[in-house]
């Protein structure tokens, strides 16, 4: 069963998603918000997808247009990462790893239930490009295979004028470190 909002939860989400196209222009100057709108309520599973990024708190905005596929793009541009993605793991295999204080979920797992992909670190340095995110957290980002084999996950933040791209076990977990999304519609 596809998953899909109320047409009056769906009305509400889209007046969220313009007023954040309209005060942060700069992110999509050559976008056409009734493109977006349009493509939006052509794809409401989407929907649901943005509005659970909204709910823990990511603040997606649209950030860029794959004119060869015909998608616009969309990333959680909250300032600081998404409050109620964090304190989790990278993803389940090291969540299983944990024997004590395991965290409630990973980012992984929790991406797929959102219906969106974490951002990687290229995604993730572009958004740097549109603003400064995350100096007071950090985000985990898609690891690559051979690093995630030898137990380690990739995070990013943004410090002293720079983005820092880093490493950790992935079976950490910190109460200012979460996980930022994108989706694609």
């Amino acid at each position: 069963m596809k998953k899909q909002l109320p047409i009056e939860q769906q009305q509400v989400l889209l007046k969220i998603l313009k007023t954040r196209f309209e005060k942060n222009i700069s992110r999509h100057q050559a976008l056409d918000w009734a493109k977006i709108q349009a493509k939006l309520e052509a794809n409401p599973e989407k929907l649901w997808s943005l509005d659970e990024m909204e709910t823990t708190g990511g603040e997606p905005d649209v950030v860029d247009y794959d004119a060869q596929t015909d998608e616009y793009i969309f990333f959680d541009c909250s300032a600081e990462s998404p409050k109620g993605r964090r304190s989790v793991c990278y993803d389940a295999k090291a969540l299983a790893s944990r024997k004590e204080y395991k965290p409630a979920n990973n980012a992984l797992d929790m991406a797929e239930e959102i219906g969106i992909k974490i951002l990687n670190e290229q995604q993730y340095r572009y958004l740097q490009t549109l603003g400064h995110f995350d100096a007071k957290t950090s985000s985990w980002i898609e690891t690559p295979d051979n690093i995630r084999k030898l137990g380690g996950a990739l995070f990013a933040d943004y410090r002293y004028g720079n983005v820092f791209v880093y490493h950790n076990g992935a079976e950490s977990y910190y109460a200012s470190r979460g996980f930022r999304g994108f989706l694609r519609v």
